[in-house]
Order: C-alpha cells, then structure tokens, then sequence
C-alpha cells in the first residue's frame, strides 16, 4: 500500500489520506512503515498474537468502526487478504463508505489454501465498489463471480512500485548479514510461515534443506523465521545448529531485498516473494501446493513443489547445478507490471469521484 499512499499524497488537491493501521503484525509492520518513511495517522493498537482469528477479527471490526466514524472518510481502501482487511471492507460496509479493493481477484481455487487468505479475499470482494486487480487473470477471476466489468481495473501489483521506491541498499541493517562472507557462498533465501505448512509441512522443509547443505558444501541458506511461535517453535530446535543455515528473525524490508538480489533463487510460501522474486529476475520455489498467484508458475519464473523433501531436494538441487535452467525461468515478461499501479489506482479514485459528484472535484481517501 505504500506506493499507494504515496500517490494519494502527491495529489493534494484532490486527496487527503489518512492512514489506519490495526497493527495485526505489529513488529514486521514498524519495519515496513519505515522503510517507506510512513507514520500512521491511527494505530489501533491491535495485535495477532495469542488471539484466535475469531478474537482478531471481532475485536479489529469493532476497533476499525470507531475509527471510520471519527475519521469519515469518503473512501476505504484496503490492501492484500489479512484478517484485517475482511474487518475493514466489513466496518465500512456496515457504515455505508464505498471501498476499493488492491491487489483483487487473487483467487488459488482452494477455500482452505492459503487460509484464510483465500476467504479474507473473496469476502473482501463481495462488498467491494473498486477492484483493483493487479493482472488479467485476477480480472477474469472477479468477472466469473459475477463482479461488473466496469468495477474492475487491471493496475499491475503495487508490490513492483515499491520496489522502485527504494534504492539498492549498500548494505544491510542485521547485523548477522553484515558479518557474512558473501563471496564465499551461494545463496538462497527461506521463508516458511503459512497455516497450511505448520506441523508436517514446516518439519519436512527443515529436513530439505538439511539435505541441501549436506549435499552442497558451498551453499548457505538465510532464513528469516516469522514471529509465530508454531514456526519458531519447529524451525529454531531443527536448524538452530545446522551448519551452513543462518536462522534470523523477521527483516526490514531493505535487508529482505537485498538478500534477493544476492540470492541464486528464493524458496518460499510467501505470496509477497512470488511477486519480488519475479520483479527481481530470480527464480522462485514455491513451497506449495497450489498458489494464488499462478501467473509466477505460468511466466516460467516460478515452480510449484509442495513440502515433499524428495521434491525440494531434487528442483533446488538442478537449479543450483544448471546455471542455464535458472536463466531460462528469468528470461520472460514480469507478470505484475510496470510499476506504475498506484498511479493507475488513484486514477481510477479521481475518476470514480469524478463520476459520481458529476464534476471533478476534491476528495479525501483513507488508506488501511
């Protein structure tokens, strides 16, 4: 949302943007806000942890009600599939605010995986006015459920705008990765946090690359382990005292981007690195089974191989061998854009209120 909030921003004279956080990660949000340099205007104080989602979402719906009342704005935008967003799109429905969905239409097929995301998603789109979807095939997706064409707008994915809004670090703030010899290894970077992979899913993923650093001695895994305690709790006691993987906590976005670019390939159950892995030219490893975002799979840049060890093992070991097979899944068109989305998106605002007062005229606009 960042680019987003920056566009509403340099357009005073149509839009004034207030900017509400739940604080539903409260740590990896600080680091996010500051590497965009955005304070929210309400933070309301919520967080995820040792909440049910049941207990999040009730609590963040009653908490973002208040602050729409106070805040009355003419429009909500919302980004993404967190609990957050469902409470959001719910709270402004409920009072009568249109809002406007980023990144809509992402659809994996499967009610239960991701979960919730997949549900946060479509239920985010049943009270949606504006539908920002970031590719055609997320259009297409809203257009069989029935969403009207002239809702919808194609924008590209927000996520190769921030891209371009930071500058290729020079360095890094941990200071673990600071003290890395860089030339001496290759690298690939970890994530693994989703619900579905917790349990058997999360232990087969450690076994892998066990596997990996056994089987290739010059190869250093950078793992930065979510905040959750079921991940901690799995991956601290199986990697903690592997050699040749580095266990970190949650990074700032700069490290994140930086490891990117220094990585041979990503592995990964994150939605956000299927993306970036994609705008950065690096080859992704989805540690899934099915994936909301199959434009990745289909642009050659990304694979799909679940938790099964035996699967892991065998894709990051040919890659790691076949310098030509990384090449070839680098080599098309970026699927998620030009990284001009949040202007498309503010656009589309100027034209929405444009239409609907009849005249161009000046708006205010709050950005979750």
């Amino acid at each position: 949302m960042a680019p987003v909030i920056r566009e509403l921003e340099g357009r005073p004279a149509s839009f004034e943007s207030i900017v509400i956080a739940t604080s539903q990660h409260r740590e990896m949000l600080a680091q996010a806000l500051a590497a965009f340099q955005i304070e929210p205007d309400v933070d309301l104080g919520l967080t995820h942890t040792n909440r049910t989602l049941a207990q999040f979402t009730s609590q963040a719906l009653l908490a973002l009600t208040d602050a729409l009342r106070l805040a009355a704005p003419d429009f909500l935008l919302v980004q993404g599939d967190t609990s957050t967003v469902v409470a959001a799109a719910l709270a402004a429905f409920y009072s009568g605010i249109p809002i406007g969905h980023v990144e809509a239409g992402l659809r994996s097929g499967d009610l239960r995986r991701p979960f919730p995301e997949e549900a946060n998603r479509r239920m985010a789109s049943a009270v949606t006015d504006l539908h920002f979807a970031p590719t055609e095939r997320a259009r297409q997706n809203l257009l069989g459920e029935q969403v009207l064409d002239r809702d919808v707008i194609v924008t590209g994915n927000t996520i190769v705008d921030a891209l371009h809004l930071l500058p290729r670090s020079t360095g890094f703030h941990d200071p673990t990765l600071r003290t890395l010899d860089w030339e001496r290894h290759r690298t690939i970077l970890v994530t693994a946090h989703r619900r579905e992979t917790l349990a058997a899913g999360l232990h087969d993923i450690c076994r892998s690359l066990k596997t990996l650093v056994q089987r290739h001695r010059d190869l250093r895994v950078i793992f930065p382990v979510h905040l959750n305690p079921k991940v901690r709790e799995v991956v601290v006691p199986e990697l903690g005292r592997t050699e040749g993987i580095v266990l970190l906590d949650p990074l700032d976005y700069g490290d994140v981007i930086e490891v990117i670019h220094r990585s041979e390939l990503i592995l990964t159950d994150s939605g956000g690195l299927q993306e970036e892995g994609p705008s950065l030219r690096k080859p992704v490893v989805i540690l899934r089974d099915v994936t909301e975002r199959p434009e990745v799979v289909e642009s050659g840049f990304g694979v799909l191989v679940g938790t099964d060890p035996d699967a892991i093992v065998a894709t990051v070991s040919r890659l790691l061998v076949d310098e030509a097979a990384r090449q070839r899944m680098t080599a098309g068109t970026n699927p998620f854009g030009d990284g001009r989305a949040a202007a498309r998106i503010v656009d589309a605002l100027e034209r929405w209120f444009a239409a609907r007062d009849g005249v161009p005229a000046t708006a205010q606009a709050v950005s979750r």
